[in-house]
């Protein structure tokens, strides 16, 4: 019997601009992945795909499982920053594993604010679908209690990311902010010497 879940967040985040505006700080996809994971939990793969290892999850108190996705992070030109999903393996239940499919698509765009001047509105997006064909033990599971706990697992975990992204990422552009322009001026300093 297969299955579709389905979650989507949205982010609204005012960032008040540093000396280097934080659209300097977006173009480095790398800093957007180390605020919404742990970094322990992430590898990078090269061409701007980073594999992360979620925190283990548990579907009905029956299956715990532990998702390990391939996303691929890039900044657009206008300082858009884009992740997609490029495979998911579910390690601990091989049944699900070859009958799982996720689909991870997300966005944040700085937006410049027309009431203040030195702040910027990082606005986003991220969608979240998984497809899997359940194991025979949850056939007779009633289909709206397997939507609704599927969907409120999927809400979970991007409300988690949002978390992060909300309290890590801005922390990382202040401090970005005040040590670049210290970086600049050291190698400035050393090429002179």
């Amino acid at each position: 019997m297969k299955i579709k879940f389905e979650g989507q967040e949205k982010v609204n985040l005012e960032v008040k601009q540093q000396q280097i505006p934080i659209q300097h700080y977006l173009k480095q996809p790398q800093r957007l992945v180390k605020a919404i994971t742990d970094e322990r939990l992430m590898q990078y793969l090269g061409n701007d795909c980073y594999q992360l290892k979620m925190n283990p999850l548990n579907f009905l108190d029956i299956y715990h499982f532990q998702p390990v996705v391939v996303l691929k992070v890039w900044t657009g030109a206008s300082g858009t920053v884009y992740l997609q999903s490029e495979s998911c393996e579910i390690k601990g239940i091989e049944y699900i594993n070859r009958r799982f499919s996720l689909r991870l698509r997300g966005k944040l765009s700085p937006q410049i604010s027309e009431n203040k001047e030195d702040h910027v509105f990082l606005q986003g997006q991220a969608d979240l679908t998984v497809e899997v064909d359940l194991p025979p033990p949850l056939w007779l599971t009633p289909k709206a209690l397997l939507t609704s706990t599927g969907n409120s697992l999927l809400k979970g975990v991007l409300m988690r990311i949002k978390n992060r992204l909300m309290s890590q990422l801005v922390q990382d552009y202040y401090n970005f902010a005040q040590i670049a322009p210290l970086k600049n001026a050291e190698n400035y300093y050393y090429s002179k010497t």
